[in-house]
């Protein structure tokens, strides 16, 4: 559950800002992605655990309204995950996240839901679960044949095995330099990314757009769409469950990334997470209106 501070601006170290309203609404890396990608109609299953507290119901409610299947959740003793977001006006936003029930996913329940992973088109991982978890979920895609996509989020060490076992790896700026702390431009760090053994990567750069590479050699920029933001909670989720549905529909890597990229324009320009993902007609509109965008 999303926990959102509105203020004129995110406070420093050791300051005390006064803010302008407070909210709570469903949020979570994971959740917002089968969201983003269930809103553009394709069908997702999420696994995964709420807390037994007041949010729990409410964070499965919503999923099940915007019909992801939550057969695979289960709830278990103490707080649902938690992130207290202050954003600012200007459409910024510093996050703290407590796993809470993430943090109870581990090795064996995955391996209970082993059929929903052998029958995906994808699995979306990113790192909010605890690693264990999140390599053996990896570990069994790779043994099932089912393509990853791994949003780095938060940035933490990958081993040796995972690079080479995710199809697609889809950092946003701060995350890149995580990995890559060298100050080469996007062309160069895709490049370093592959070489660990990645097939693909989508640098997610925000007013710049993205840049997209693969393992043949191909890469190239798409560029953003010009909108006014309000609120960039959740832009990067969004993007991904996007792009994921679009790869799976059978789009080339930089078609599925400009549909991505309209999905998170439309995103940004709502307040919430979950909340501001689109559905695949107004995704469809937005395209339609754009079409000399490149």
């Amino acid at each position: 559950m999303d926990m959102v501070t509105l203020t004129p601006q995110i406070p420093r170290i050791g300051q005390t800002v006064i803010g302008t309203s407070f909210s709570t609404t469903p949020g979570g890396k994971g959740a917002n992605q089968a969201v983003a990608a269930a809103r553009l109609g394709y069908p997702v299953q999420m696994v995964g655990h709420v807390g037994d507290d007041v949010y729990g119901p409410q964070l499965i409610d919503n999923l099940n309204r915007a019909r992801v299947d939550t057969s695979a959740m289960a709830p278990v003793p103490g707080s649902s995950g938690l992130a207290p977001i202050f954003l600012a006006e200007n459409g910024q936003n510093a996050i703290v996240v407590v796993p809470g029930a993430n943090g109870k996913v581990d090795c064996t329940y995955v391996d209970q839901h082993v059929d929903v992973i052998r029958y995906a088109g994808m699995v979306l991982c990113q790192l909010e679960l605890s690693m264990a978890a999140t390599e053996h979920t990896i570990a069994l895609c790779a043994e099932l044949n089912v393509p990853v996509m791994l949003d780095p989020a938060p940035a933490a060490a990958l081993t040796d095995s995972i690079w080479k076992q995710v199809a697609w790896f889809t950092p946003n700026e701060t995350e890149a330099a995580f990995y890559l702390d060298d100050g080469s431009e996007p062309e160069e760090i895709a490049l370093e990314f592959l070489a660990r053994g990645l097939r693909g990567v989508v640098l997610k750069r925000g007013a710049e757009g993205a840049f997209v590479a693969v393992a043949d050699g191909r890469s190239g920029w798409v560029k953003p769409f010009s909108v006014d933001a309000i609120d960039t909670v959740a832009a990067g989720d969004c993007f991904n469950g996007a792009f994921a549905v679009a790869l799976l529909e059978g789009k080339d890597p930089w078609e599925a990334a400009r549909f991505a990229c309209a999905a998170s324009a439309i995103c940004v320009t709502r307040r919430g997470a979950q909340a501001s993902m689109p559905t695949r007609a107004e995704v469809d509109a937005f395209l339609a209106g754009h079409r000399t965008s490149a």
